[in-house]
């Protein structure tokens, strides 16, 4: 199961894709409470989302995005029944992807 929650509903000819993804989103500049070290950064750098395949938005992201990020967009076209996913990258190489169907 993914760890991305995504919602998306059309109207209009226009689609809403609303998503949470669960992810730590450290900056590398908190420390730990226990040792006094560096909590070393882990964040999300790239968000691509696809419509039937083809790519309808692509994020850029740093270590300035809060915890469990919230992403809202809107594309042109999207029915209902036709499937959005959201993929991530984060900056250890570690990725996840999620899809939803279109209401």
């Amino acid at each position: 199961m993914s760890n991305i929650r995504i919602r998306a509903n059309a109207r209009d000819g226009v689609t809403t894709v609303r998503a949470i993804m669960n992810h730590e989103m450290e900056t590398g500049q908190r420390k730990d409470k226990d040792t006094g070290e560096p909590i070393p950064a882990h964040f999300i750098q790239e968000v691509t989302a696809k419509w039937n395949d083809e790519v309808v938005m692509t994020g850029l992201w740093s270590s300035g995005v809060s915890k469990n990020p919230y992403l809202s967009f809107m594309f042109n076209g999207g029915e209902k029944g036709d499937t959005v996913e959201i993929t991530w990258v984060d900056n250890k190489g570690e990725s996840e992807t999620g899809t939803a169907e279109i209401s």
